[in-house]
């Protein structure tokens, strides 16, 4: 069974630091492209940063020079860096795995229960 498990969220200052972790299970990590997506209450789902399976990484304008997204295939995880973080950034931060096109890996249809950031003073 294919699972995504977001981890790393909570409540920090303006200013402040999280580093969030998902962790893949069921699958063959390095055939996929990973990403980090977050959706604010009562907005839709955005894409905030993805990377390939060879590192190659695209960051959204409004985290550029302020997120960081990292792979570690050995561990079956991706990572989210976030530094600088401001009050917009508050929302839930899900992950997701699209299959390489070389790769043949079947997609994923569900999504992770997400993990909560929430920037306030």
């Amino acid at each position: 069974q294919v699972q995504l498990v977001e981890s790393g969220g909570g409540l920090v200052q303006p200013g402040g630091s999280l580093r969030l972790s998902c962790t893949a299970s069921g699958v063959i990590f390095m055939f996929y492209r990973m990403a980090w997506y977050r959706q604010a209450q009562g907005k839709q789902r955005d894409l905030v940063a993805s990377i390939t399976s060879g590192g190659r990484t695209n960051n959204a304008d409004s985290v550029k020079g302020r997120f960081t997204i990292s792979r570690d295939n050995a561990k079956n995880t991706v990572y989210l860096q976030m530094n600088s973080l401001e009050p917009e950034d508050t929302a839930v931060y899900y992950c997701n795995a699209v299959p390489e096109s070389w790769s043949g890996a079947l997609p994923i249809e569900s999504w992770g229960q997400g993990t909560q950031v929430t920037v306030s003073s």
